[in-house]
């Protein structure tokens, strides 16, 4: 009997991380193969449901940082340690860390856009020796809109991380300006063993990009993270679907050398 794609499974919140006045982690329990970059659909029965990415994994659970700003998710918001949640996933095509094995690795990533990609920082700073080199550039808004600042913090301390804000306020002692104002700065040691992971607001990766390029960044070096409004998450209801390309199925993680076709 085939299994039916829209049924969802129960997991359980074991622990609930505050990030932001708007923004929260959710460990759930959950066993089984998932990439960073990968989502899930989460959903209370009555409220609906609504598509998270994937920013951490451990061995029994998976982390989903969400953020306040409707109907599923400030209903989200209202559960606690230890309440249930029903999942969908994981889904779509997430970063696969055995393509930048050996290489120098450099990820930019904007606002919440740290979220897909924290996964793969997760991993290399526990494997740093598995690189030529390593470089995270993370931009927020502001102080109060920084994500993962402990994580951020216990990154410094073992790579080389760029933090930068657009605004600061008085207590802020960091990198002041855009993440592109950082990439003509970069000192890269071999273009030719470069990759790079570029996730963030749609302008703020074009940009991003074309700052790399210009450093001569081969197209089909560069990754991208292309995330629409999903909402069944296995192709069929065609919302985020731009010309032939299902973005829950084919994405929402592109090389860039056919991420930048998919223009909306």
């Amino acid at each position: 009997m085939a299994r039916n794609e829209y049924i969802p499974f129960l997991s359980e919140i074991k622990e609930v991380r505050q990030q932001t006045n708007i923004e929260s982690t959710f460990r759930m329990a959950f066993k089984g193969a998932v990439k960073p970059g990968q989502f899930f659909e989460v959903s209370i029965p009555k409220y609906g449901e609504a598509p998270i990415s994937v920013s951490g994994i451990g061995p029994d659970y998976v982390d989903l940082t969400i953020r306040s700003v409707g109907r599923v998710t400030n209903e989200i918001f209202n559960r606690h340690q230890g309440d249930p949640l029903f999942l969908r996933g994981p889904y779509g095509n997430g970063f696969d860390v055995e393509k930048y094995l050996g290489k120098e690795l450099i990820i930019v990533a904007g606002g919440t856009g740290m979220a897909p990609v924290k996964g793969v920082v997760d991993y290399f700073m526990a494997h740093l020796e598995k690189l030529k080199g390593f470089t995270l550039i993370a931009g927020f808004k502001s102080p109060a809109n920084m994500l993962f600042k402990k994580e951020l913090k216990n990154w410094q301390t073992k790579g080389n991380v760029l933090l930068t804000v657009d605004q600061a306020d008085e207590t802020y002692e960091g990198h002041l300006g855009l993440v592109t104002d950082f990439i003509p700065k970069l000192a890269i040691q071999a273009v030719t063993d470069v990759q790079v992971i570029v996730v963030g607001p749609p302008m703020m990766m074009h940009f991003t990009v074309q700052e790399f390029l210009k450093r001569q960044v081969r197209e089909d070096h560069i990754w991208i993270s292309q995330e629409r409004k999903m909402c069944c998450g296995i192709g069929k209801c065609g919302h985020c679907k731009i010309d032939n390309v299902y973005i829950c199925l084919e994405g929402p993680v592109f090389n860039y050398q056919k991420g930048k076709h998919l223009i909306d």
